[in-house]
């Protein structure tokens, strides 16, 4: 009898992967995530976390967790649609459209499926009933080039160079080129505020001026930035004055805000529709009750005790100051993300490997993230880390390219 698993090539590419250093056995993780974690009993000092405040590790954030958890339970037992939804969703969701001065905010499970729910509802072909029906199969999506996976994976069912176009990263006047070629009445541009990868920061104004001058409909992925830049005393302010042009706004609750989901606010007519046209709200649970409620607690805080963000800002600056004095190479764009180019993927996985074995989890970013052999370290600084975690990381960086000349 055939083996049923041998028309399928998983465990190759699993084998060949693993000894190329793509893929490895994940730590396991005991405890809490943020400036260190325990990785199978040894503590390692966590450059890896994506919570860059720590505030997920707050007793008062965790008691507060646990109320709402009294109160509303673990789970929010099915969708929206088929039971309701629960008070600290709507109350979160209020927030947000306070905060965007939007007409409706939406929430989901994470900043990844409020992206992939997008752009399933707006480019639904759906009918209750010949009298209640949307048909956007003609919708087209004009991408930046370096949009996060969640963006350009579900375009990916459409035929690019017809409903699907990109324009070079960050590039006004790329956007315009692509658009003036376009004959379509449903455009959407999608960009993102700040990219994971390089820390660049869009040139949010122009892009939408650009938007607005096309008449087009504009999709912003603020996944990165919210609630660390939009304030006057802060780098990008300009920018993020703009984003008010935006006609959908995407959020992750995942990293200033250090716990977990997503949203997008918008024009009614279409962010509500999509709790039905998107799947991932109604066919799925959104975050848990107690979640919902810590994010908005979470928020309200940073609004009160701008502080805070403040002050993590200007360490994120000393550390990209420390960097460039040592000549490393790093990203041009001052933001709070510290990319360090390496280069060779096979060096970087080394320099990975490594800086475990000396008690450092970093974020060694490679193929398939980003282009081949053009790996970097991605920094984002944990408001926690001391003085001595940072002076520590950089010693041990120094002797890494010591070794390995990147």
């Amino acid at each position: 009898m055939q083996n049923k698993n041998s028309n399928w090539d998983n465990k190759q590419f699993l084998e060949s992967s693993e000894i190329a250093g793509y893929f490895y056995n994940v730590p396991i993780m005991d405890g809490m995530s943020g400036s260190r974690i325990v990785h199978n009993g040894k503590e390692t000092i966590n450059f890896a976390g994506i919570n860059v405040l720590g505030l997920q590790e707050d007793k008062k954030f965790i008691d507060m967790f646990c109320e709402n958890a009294r109160q509303y339970g673990l789970a929010t037992g099915g969708s929206r649609m088929t039971q309701g939804v629960c008070r600290p969703h709507v109350l979160l969701e209020q927030k947000m459209s306070q905060i965007f001065a939007s007409e409706y905010t939406l929430t989901f499970g994470s900043g990844a499926l409020a992206n992939l729910g997008f752009v399933n509802g707006m480019t639904a072909f759906f009918a209750f009933d010949d009298n209640n029906k949307i048909d956007n199969r003609d919708v087209v999506f004009v991408l930046d080039r370096d949009c996060h996976w969640s963006l350009w994976n579900p375009v990916s069912k459409l035929k690019y160079g017809s409903q699907v176009y990109a324009f070079k990263h960050n590039n006004p006047e790329s956007l315009e080129q692509v658009l003036s070629k376009i004959k379509s009445h449903k455009i959407i541009v999608v960009f993102e505020t700040v990219y994971s990868c390089d820390g660049s920061v869009a040139p949010i104004a122009q892009l939408l001026d650009v938007c607005e001058r096309y008449g087009v409909l504009s999709y912003v992925d603020d996944a990165n930035g919210f609630m660390i830049y939009g304030t006057p005393n802060r780098p990008f302010y300009e920018d993020y004055q703009a984003l008010s042009k935006a006609t959908f706004i995407m959020v992750s609750f995942s990293k200033a805000i250090g716990i977990e989901g997503g949203a997008i606010s918008g024009p009614e007519g279409f962010v509500k529709s999509l709790e039905i046209l998107s799947g991932t709200s109604l066919f799925t649970a959104t975050m848990q009750p107690p979640t919902a409620a810590t994010n908005l607690e979470i928020i309200n805080y940073l609004q009160d005790n701008p502080q805070i963000i403040d002050n993590y800002l200007k360490r994120c600056l000393q550390l990209r100051e420390i960097l460039i004095e040592r000549n490393f190479k790093i990203n041009s764009t001052p933001s709070y993300i510290n990319s360090i180019f390496i280069g060779s993927d096979e060096v970087a996985e080394q320099v990975r490997r490594e800086f475990l074995e000396m008690g450092y989890c970093v974020p060694v970013f490679r193929y398939p993230a980003i282009k081949r052999n053009q790996a970097v370290i991605r920094l984002m600084l944990n408001n926690q880390h001391t003085a001595s975690d940072v002076n520590g990381f950089i010693i041990a960086l120094e002797k890494m390219r010591s070794r390995y000349n990147f």
